[in-house]
């Protein structure tokens, strides 16, 4: 009776695979690229893992608003590959595209955003250093106790020990 459990499992987890693998060759796979919105000239990071709904990596993640393609400087557990990179100076959006040696492309969006606005105060235009308001600190007097019972009697001064 086992052996035919053991057989029909075999059967059914061989059939599951036949088809769900070639559906698999055709999904899009896991990816991260973030931040998703970055400043002019910032840093970004892109990483897949084959092992875990990714792909093996058939070179860089490219893109217009890449300074240049980022490699895979780092690898880790299921089959991790990751690097960094920096956007353009360009505001705009953007899109990134990775390429598995499977055939596989994968896109991801991400926005350059612009230059964040300077203050509005003016400077000033004083060439003398502007003057301190702390008050300057009083000297302080050095006290050294003389025996036990300035320096609070040992580690158990409060405490009576009369019995």
């Amino acid at each position: 009776m086992l052996k035919k459990v053991m057989i029909g499992a075999l059967v059914f987890g061989a059939a599951q695979l036949a088809v769900v693998a070639p559906a698999m060759a055709t999904t899009d796979p896991s990816w991260y690229l973030g931040p998703s919105e970055l400043g002019p000239g910032e840093q970004i990071y892109a990483e897949t893992k084959a092992g875990a709904g990714g792909c093996v990596p058939d070179g860089p993640v490219t893109s217009p608003g890449l300074a240049a393609p980022i490699g895979w400087t780092i690898g880790g557990n299921f089959g991790k590959y990751g690097g960094f990179g920096n956007v353009v100076k360009t505001p705009g959006k953007y899109v990134a595209t990775l390429t598995c040696t499977d055939g596989r492309k994968s896109t991801r969006p991400f926005t350059v955003t612009g230059v964040p606005p300077t203050s509005t105060t003016k400077p000033t235009t004083s060439t003398k250093p502007p003057k301190s308001t702390k008050a300057k600190p009083k000297a302080q007097v050095a006290v050294k106790p003389v025996g036990a019972p300035q320096t609070g009697g040992g580690a158990f001064g409060p405490m009576s020990w009369d019995w």
